[in-house]
């Protein structure tokens, strides 16, 4: 289990590597150079995915809440910093999240190509996603404060040059701000987890989480939570942090925003699960309300932007529109983190995967869209009319957007609604009333995005016009898109299959907490 994990970590690292070097002679195949780094970055990210089934098969799922598949050798003895690595059941879905979706990224890419202006073809484009890859996948298996920040920062340059260099217009300008307010939110978030790992004496994860909060005074609790708090919101992103996203997936390639949405925003929430939850607790329940207000501002303020960019004639795009709701959904997540109660955090972890599930299949279709009709400026999209000249497509799409509004049945309704009863009944100590507030404004974000998902649904899939049919869904597309479809529904059907193994672990997390 050890090796597997182990594996799973190095392999798109070494891979990285690889993609630079050209084939050797027995592993090339037809179309030259070019296809053969596609098809490196197929064989690596499925490779992956392989080792992590494979992780997920033998993980003991009658103790979820305890570390398995651990690695701990010493690093730095003079920091006390070591290479531990282990999964619990907090990170192994995240594990598999990563796995799956850059497995569908480079299998999308191998068949769409990477185009960008002045690009120098799709070598260092295979080697920056499988870079990308090792250092998420990092973030969620290491359980040192000092591993998890530099795995942390490993995903920034990979995330940036994917914008820069192959992103659509304005790109420059939007990894540039991408890059500025999540390298400043990690430098605050450094000197948090510093101050943890030097008035605690280790920085262990697990021995920190262990002592919960002991040895810990509450001023270092607050101020640890302030600053990692701060880091990790700019990466969730949380209202107001959240200005870098829309540019950014606006800007980005599919690929790009496909793993900035599915992926790259669940390590902020993951990090305050893992990091400040269970090691400072105090400094967390004093915070909390702050928290709860800034999540629900940002679920009503991420559901009014998108009803605003949906408008007839306010030329609004489709990728920023799903990047707005984003903020929304992620909203929930910190909604029921700030709950500090079971089901709240269970739901926010619930609500992580189901985001990624369903926002990778939604920038999936939509870059699939712009292939075939030049553009995601809604206003230009109101006469595609799909269910007319795509059908198999408009259903798709239907499929994935009434997913994303929180249908029962699938899996974006069951993490907000554990989110909402966390919020009707927060921790012990936490203002009611207050949370009863985020409450309504968490059930009136439901139904603003109800309301601008059923408008795109009518603006881009309904109409007449069928006299110019589009092409439907190919076979490539239906191997990237049919899985994320098909987790949808299982999750949204057998809720169980999450919440068994996140529960008990979040029970560890929050000793004492009943609900």
């Amino acid at each position: 289990m050890r090796l597997l994990l182990a594996a799973a970590v190095l392999l798109p690292l070494l891979g990285a590597g690889a993609a630079l070097l050209p084939a050797p002679p027995g592993l090339r195949g037809r179309g030259g150079p070019e296809r053969d780094v596609l098809r490196h970055g197929v064989t690596v990210t499925g490779a992956v995915l392989v080792l992590t089934l494979l992780l997920a098969a033998g993980f003991d799922h009658d103790r979820p809440a305890d570390v398995q598949a651990e690695t701990d050798l010493s690093w730095i003895p003079a920091l006390d910093v070591r290479l531990h690595l282990g999964v619990d059941g907090i990170s192994l879905p995240l594990l598999v999240l990563t796995a799956l979706l850059t497995f569908l990224c480079a299998l999308y890419t191998y068949f769409r190509p990477p185009a960008g202006r002045d690009t120098p073809g799709p070598v260092p484009f295979v080697a920056l996603l499988l870079l990308l890859e090792a250092g998420t996948l990092a973030t969620f298996a290491v359980l040192d404060l000092v591993l998890f920040f530099l795995a942390f920062e490993t995903v920034l340059i990979p995330m940036y040059f994917l914008i820069a260099r192959w992103g659509g217009a304005e790109r420059a300008a939007a990894a540039w701000k991408f890059i500025l307010y999540t390298v400043v939110g990690s430098v605050v978030m450094l000197l948090g987890l510093l101050l943890i790992g030097l008035r605690g004496g280790t920085f262990d994860m697990v021995a920190l989480a262990e002592a919960n909060g002991a040895g810990l005074s509450h001023t270092t609790q607050l101020l640890a939570v302030l600053a990692i708090g701060l880091g990790l919101a700019v990466k969730t992103p949380m209202w107001p942090l959240h200005s870098w996203l829309p540019d950014a997936h606006t800007a980005a390639p599919t690929a790009g925003s496909v793993l900035l949405a599915g992926v790259l925003l669940k390590m902020g929430t993951y990090g305050l699960v893992r990091i400040a939850l269970p090691i400072a607790p105090e400094g967390m329940h004093t915070f909390a309300p702050y928290l709860g207000a800034f999540a629900a501002a940002g679920i009503v303020y991420g559901s009014l932007a998108c009803l605003a960019l949906v408008r007839q004639g306010a030329g609004g795009d489709l990728k920023r529109l799903i990047a707005y709701s984003s903020v929304g959904h992620m909203g929930f997540v910190l909604l029921g983190i700030a709950t500090l109660t079971r089901g709240g955090v269970n739901g926010a972890l619930f609500a992580n995967v189901a985001h990624g599930l369903i926002t990778g299949l939604l920038f999936f279709l939509v870059g699939a869209l712009k292939e075939r009709v030049g553009t995601t400026d809604l206003d230009r999209l109101t006469d595609v009319t799909l269910y007319g000249r795509a059908p198999r497509f408009g259903g798709l799409l239907a499929f994935a957007a009434v997913a994303s509004l929180g249908l029962p049945g699938l899996a974006g309704f069951w993490g907000e609604l554990l989110a909402m009863l966390g919020a009707y009944h927060p921790a012990d100590g936490l203002s009611r009333p207050a949370f009863l507030v985020y409450l309504v404004c968490a059930g009136l974000g439901t139904l603003l995005t109800a309301a601008y998902l059923l408008l795109v649904v009518r603006r881009v899939c309904m109409g007449d016009r069928a006299d110019e049919p589009l092409t439907d869904l190919r076979g490539p597309e239906y191997a990237a898109f049919a899985p994320l479809a098909a987790l949808t529904l299982l999750a949204g059907l057998w809720p169980a299959v999450l919440l068994d193994l996140t529960d008990p672990a979040v029970a560890a997390l929050l000793p004492g907490v009943a609900r």
